[in-house]
């Protein structure tokens, strides 16, 4: 692996995180949204990650991630009788989404410390290649 492909990797990793992060508080946010049918209430939306190898490169260990889509969820959403919500159906029921609040915050807090983790690799990688160029003088 060349010196600098860890710096590709990683800044890969950390691009993908970032998306993660983002679709997190987007799931967040829409927690609580109603709507008026099954159709129209809000889903969850998880990225889904894939492996890329760099086919191009001479060196086959030379690999990324990459978010090859975002999925919605398959979990219906939940049937909630309010009768004075002004998205009410005819029989007062308002269809809530399927976001668990829990589970995305465990999802934030993994995707910020892989994040973290990924920054903390291009560090050292960077504190290495100084010391290793340093060596010379």
């Amino acid at each position: 692996m060349g010196l600098f492909k860890v710096f590709d990797i990683a800044g890969s990793a950390m691009s993908a995180q970032s998306l993660r992060l983002n679709t997190t508080a987007s799931n967040l946010a829409n927690a609580g949204a109603a709507a008026g049918s099954a159709e129209e209430a809000y889903r969850s939306r998880q990225p889904v990650f894939q492996t890329v190898l760099n086919e191009l490169s001479a060196d086959k260990a030379s690999a990324g991630v990459r978010v090859s889509g975002v999925v919605e969820s398959d979990v219906p959403p939940v049937k909630v009788h309010q009768p004075g919500h002004p998205q009410a159906d005819a029989d007062g029921f308002v269809w809530m989404s399927n976001v668990n609040p829990v589970d995305e915050m465990v999802n934030m807090i993994s995707a910020s410390r892989s994040y973290q983790n990924s920054v903390e690799v291009l560090n050292t990688s960077k504190d290495l290649l100084l010391r290793t160029l340093s060596i010379g003088q």
